[in-house]
């Protein structure tokens, strides 16, 4: 399969202290990747990289062989790179409805003539993640739980081919966990590719094709979650000391 992202030898510097070093690595379309690591391991900075919140320090950013390094976050937004943070970026004041067709209407008007009856995108949608029957009410009525579904749901389908997830099952409930994971496992049955920041390992173990594991801003283990998981280092790391010892 062929790369959709490409980053090679990535640093950023903030303040003379180092944030990430030489992060490289490829991403191919269609997988599902697992960035993980402790607090400070430099996670959500990558993510602001690859969407254009901070430029580099050194090293470059590829997307479908075109160089996105220097380009600004809407500008990615237009390539297909999309992203859920971790503070809800829903519509509060909007009801359901309204927060999935916003991001329908956003679509340029070929894409969106091409999608049919958005009306009846927007409510198979909402019916997808178990929201349809609240569809008219406000979406700041929604438990944290349901907000991390709309807005994961809303992102499916905004036509992007390159999802940033940002801790999504932050403050979800195990139910809620479940359903965040039916829905990235549909987007990858629809072909989409999706890197996961997460502190989560057994939700990343499970869906996950690839784990990349962050420490003070590099890159210290890489493969498989069964791979990743048996390596004595994610120990180290998480726990600060060999549990053998």
């Amino acid at each position: 399969m062929s790369a959709i992202l490409t980053l090679s030898r990535v640093s950023l510097s903030l303040n003379g202290q180092h944030i990430l070093r030489d992060v490289s690595f490829d991403v191919a379309e269609g997988e599902v990747i697992g960035v993980i690591g402790p607090n400070g391991s430099g996670k959500t900075t990558l993510f602001n990289v690859l969407s254009g919140f901070l430029k580099p320090t050194s090293g470059t950013v590829r997307f479908r062989d075109q160089d996105i390094t220097n380009l600004a976050p809407a500008r990615r937004a237009q390539c297909g790179i999309g992203r859920v943070f971790q503070n809800f970026g829903i519509f509060r004041e909007m009801t359901l409805e309204e927060n999935v067709l916003v991001a329908l209407e956003a679509l340029p008007r070929e894409q969106r003539r091409a999608l049919g009856n958005l009306n009846d995108l927007v409510r198979g949608t909402l019916n997808m993640v178990g929201l349809l029957d609240r569809a008219r009410e406000k979406a700041g009525s929604l438990s944290g739980g349901q907000m991390r579904l709309l807005e994961i749901a809303r992102t499916l389908r905004s036509g992007k081919s390159l999802f940033l997830l940002d801790e999504p099952t932050a403050g979800v409930s195990p139910k809620m966990t479940s359903q965040v994971a039916d829905l990235i496992r549909e987007l990858k049955a629809e072909g989409k590719t999706v890197l996961i920041v997460e502190h989560d390992l057994p939700f990343i173990s499970r869906i996950c094709d690839r784990v990349i594991v962050l420490d003070v801003g590099e890159i210290v283990l890489r493969g498989t979650p069964k791979e990743v998981k048996g390596e004595r280092k994610l120990q180290e790391i998480y726990f600060g000391a060999d549990p053998t010892d």
